[in-house]
């Protein structure tokens, strides 16, 4: 994905980029994910910042919202499904202060650390992952 210089991915890049890296996913990882929503937004919202403690909108490149798979039960069945969200400009920020990695890199691994979320993944777990995928 080529930019021309000033101008910034958008929220539409960021989503062809974290789809494009969600089905590079193994397939033992694909089908159990089922119907996990994807999202790119800007920011956070407030409520959200608060709830995990966090002070700045920057601080926050992505969030997991669900049930981890490993405290699932039958009772959940039928409820909203799952989302990972990404948001935009944190995400452009890391890339622009980190500037060794793609673009299409750091989405991809903001979306594997959040679906590790969803696994129930250790970090190690989340790394060897990230590799299959990249």
């Amino acid at each position: 994905m080529n930019h021309p210089i000033g101008l910034a991915p958008s929220i539409k890049d960021m989503e062809d980029a974290a789809r494009a890296a969600y089905h590079r996913l193994p397939e033992t990882f694909a089908q159990h994910l089922g119907n996990v929503v994807i999202q790119v937004q800007d920011f956070a919202e407030d409520e959200l910042l608060a709830e995990m403690g966090i002070d700045h909108a920057f601080e926050l490149t992505g969030v997991y919202e669900g049930l981890p798979l490993t405290e699932r039960s039958i009772e959940h069945s039928g409820t909203m499904p799952d989302r990972i969200r990404l948001f935009r400009m944190p995400i452009l920020l890391e890339w622009c202060e980190r500037g060794d990695e793609t673009f299409e890199h750091l989405v991809a691994h903001v979306l594997i650390h959040e679906i590790g979320h969803h696994f129930g993944l250790s970090d190690d777990d989340m790394h060897a992952l990230e590799n299959q995928v990249l």
